[in-house]
């Protein structure tokens, strides 16, 4: 028996669902496909979780380090989620943890030289990976749905900000 994802058995009753409810369980679909092989390669490569890649990926970004507050709002999670990840990155020797100059409470944290080092070579092989997965698609057909995603996040914010406003009210 074959298990569907979500937009197959919409496709199956496409009376019963709205364009837009497929057009989001595809976007879904192929978010959590290629999310599931970046995990899995990953894991595979280099013994390495996704949250603890993109924690790396954001302080390569800033070398002179960032505060947790920051980190989290960069990464969209809680103190607490950063928190955990810090800690294993620190004791594996990636990551280096200060107090900030300006506030005692404040914790300050960048890669090291070996996290940047195995970052980087994560990161180039990361972005052969996702080449590889859009192989199929020519330039121009990753132009266009450059431009196409980039006008539905434009509306799905606009929808947010209205939504937000309605629950206020």
């Amino acid at each position: 028996m074959t298990i569907l994802d979500s937009e197959t058995k919409a496709g199956e009753t496409p009376e019963d669902h709205g364009d837009e409810l497929r057009l989001w369980l595809r976007l879904l679909t192929c978010t959590t496909l290629i999310e599931g092989e970046v995990r899995s390669r990953l894991r595979a490569r280099f013994d390495v979780t996704l949250p603890r890649f993109d924690l790396m990926a954001q302080l390569d970004k800033v070398p002179d380090g960032m505060t947790l507050s920051d980190v989290s709002k960069r990464m969209m999670v809680s103190n607490g989620n950063v928190t955990g990840l810090v800690e294993r990155l620190v004791e594996s020797g990636h990551l280096a943890r200060r107090t900030s100059d300006q506030d005692r409470r404040v914790q300050v944290i960048r890669l090291t030289k070996l996290g940047r080092v195995e970052f980087r070579k994560m990161a180039a092989e990361h972005e052969t990976w996702i080449a590889d997965m859009f192989s199929d698609l020519t330039e121009k057909d990753v132009r266009e749905l450059m431009r196409l995603l980039a006008k539905t996040k434009l509306s799905a914010r606009k929808a947010a900000r209205s939504g937000s406003n309605e629950s206020v009210g």
